[in-house]
């Protein structure tokens, strides 16, 4: 045993074997949590993190505190930690075996889920929460997550309920009746612990929308947007698409009561939304955009992300995308074609390299402003214009939505007419396709990606009704070709019969010409021709005496 597994604290509750990091259920981390918690954690603070945490927030405790302790309930675990941060004070057993001093700052993104161990009483979320409180004093900065049961991505799930949770759970805390089931019931349980919550964020698989604010998202604003976004990268597989659920929880208001889970802060916080590439906060006309430098610009084939692309300030209003999905739902044409032109005025008249988004891009009023979107490609206007459209076309008609164009016309057709009425030009709509898909490559959406049930379903009676128009094409064309085989059957006996007169005609002629009676007859036709017949006969006499001589 080396020195540093010996610095690993063992109270009661410990587990072995076993780890919290190796499980079904993943330990929490991402950069949209290293960033507030740059941002909450007082500096210099005693700071506890309770329950497993990635290497990349440990770090981040680390930097910020003056001593951290770190407990978790597998000691394989305390072992492993104690290895990679020689700085870190390791416990390895349950919250109920914790005993000693309180601490200035507690870390628990990963909630009061896995926190005890084989030998601890069955203890109720609320009993937990008292259990924590006591190592806690009022001033505390506590930063507390909360798996949400009535989440879009619990009730699309498409899994059995007994293979939604694995082993690793060890304590399913979600069939605990005293478990918060809302941002409001959270709140009121810590302060019923003595631990008043500042501010309570709404998380959406990677992005952080303060619950204020998303219970104030509409369908198709920057919060809905961000949030739709983070959701439609989760790896749950789904019944329907996740993304039209959260646009209906939306137009309801609630939004923030359909998030994957919650995240209670009881200090001041800095922004109101934290994406891992930017932070967002209400501004007077719209929203005041911070875009992370930190997270780097990335690369991805032919389009490439850049932080200075990313505007400062972003407009309020709902995105271009919303209202053509429901001008095209409502089938009115005329004002598609009237925006459509509209934007395009817009996109051809703007400057830069940012890849179109109709899904970014915002209605201002009377005109349009950029979103959030830090794509950048190196493409012409016209190009980028056909992106747009090209991206819209995928989102339109593989999301199975209403719209008033004919099936005959989905496809490059269908982008084509789209171009024309904005401005542009249908030779640009194979480059507008390569950049779309290298977009969709970059945000995480490829196009191998398995669909959600409902659209799995969607596609199959999509692809049977194809088969059958194909299936009709083929038969059509199986009776058009027999109908051509009889002809060329019949044209064949016809050239048959035709071959053996020509055969038997040609016999004739040749036995007729080697008769005497078509000798008799050539010289008859050469005697009819002689016109002096005394000047005949007298060259024929001559030509006797050369052969016959004194004879003649």
């Amino acid at each position: 045993m080396s020195d540093n597994q010996l610095a690993v604290e063992v109270v009661r509750g410990e587990m072995q074997p076993w780890s919290d990091y190796n499980g079904k259920r993943e330990a929490v981390g991402g950069p949209v949590l290293r960033t507030l918690l740059n941002d909450v954690l007082p500096a210099g603070a005693r700071t506890l993190i309770l329950g497993p945490h990635t290497a990349d927030l440990v770090s981040v405790v680390l930097s910020r505190a003056s001593s951290t302790t770190m407990l978790v309930r597998s000691v394989s675990d305390a072992s492993s930690l104690s290895e990679q941060f020689p700085d870190l004070q390791v416990i390895a057993g349950a919250l109920d075996g914790l005993t000693g001093t309180t601490y200035e700052a507690v870390v628990a993104v990963d909630g009061l889920d896995r926190v005890l161990g084989y030998d601890s009483p069955d203890l109720s979320w609320s009993e937990r929460l008292d259990a924590l409180a006591a190592h806690c004093t009022s001033s505390t900065v506590l930063v507390l997550g909360l798996e949400n049961e009535f989440s879009l991505t619990n009730l699309l799930d498409s899994r059995l309920p007994a293979n939604r949770h694995g082993d690793d759970d060890w304590r399913p805390l979600h069939d605990d009746p005293a478990r918060p089931v809302s941002a409001v019931q959270l709140a009121s349980e810590l302060a019923r612990a003595g631990l008043p919550v500042q501010s309570v964020y709404a998380s959406f698989n990677g992005t952080l929308v303060a619950v204020d604010v998303a219970a104030a998202a509409r369908p198709g604003t920057l919060p809905t947007r961000l949030a739709i976004e983070s959701l439609e990268s989760t790896e749950v597989p789904l019944l329907a698409p996740i993304a039209e659920g959260a646009e209906t929880a939306a137009r309801a208001g609630l939004l923030a009561s359909t998030s994957a889970g919650w995240l209670a802060v009881t200090a001041a916080v800095k922004h109101a939304i934290y994406t891992d590439r930017l932070t967002a906060d209400r501004a007077e006309n719209g929203w005041s955009i911070t875009a992370i430098a930190e997270a780097g610009d990335e690369t991805a084939s032919e389009v490439r992300y850049e932080s200075s692309a990313v505007p400062p300030t972003v407009s309020a209003g709902s995105s271009v995308e919303t209202v053509l999905f429901r001008l095209a739902a409502a089938e009115d044409v005329p004002a598609f074609r009237e925006l459509a032109g509209r934007l395009g005025e817009w996109a051809l008249a703007q400057s830069g390299r940012v890849i179109l988004r109709w899904d970014d891009v915002v209605v201002d009023g009377d005109s349009f402003g950029f979103g959030v979107s830090g794509w950048v490609a190196e493409a012409g206007r016209a190009e980028l214009l056909a992106a747009a459209w090209a991206r819209f076309h995928e989102r339109l008609i593989g999301g199975h939505r209403r719209h008033p164009w004919p099936p005959w016309m989905v496809g490059d057709d269908l982008i084509s007419t789209w171009l024309a009425m904005s401005g542009g030009s249908a030779d640009d709509v194979a480059r507008g396709k390569e950049l779309a898909a290298a977009l969709s490559a970059a945000l995480g959406r490829v196009e191998t990606a398995a669909p959600d049930v409902r659209t799995a379903l969607a596609d199959a009676e999509r692809a049977k009704h194809e088969l059958f128009e194909l299936q009709g094409h083929v038969f059509g064309l199986e009776r058009t070709l027999g109908f051509r085989d009889k002809a060329l059957k019949t044209r064949e006996t016809r050239l048959r019969e035709l071959r053996l007169q020509v055969q038997k005609a040609n016999a004739e002629r040749t036995r007729f010409r080697n008769s005497r009676a078509f000798a008799a007859a050539t010289l008859i036709r050469k005697i009819a021709l002689i016109r002096n017949p005394r000047k005949f006969a007298y060259k024929v006499k001559r030509r006797l005496k050369k052969k016959l001589g004194n004879r003649f």
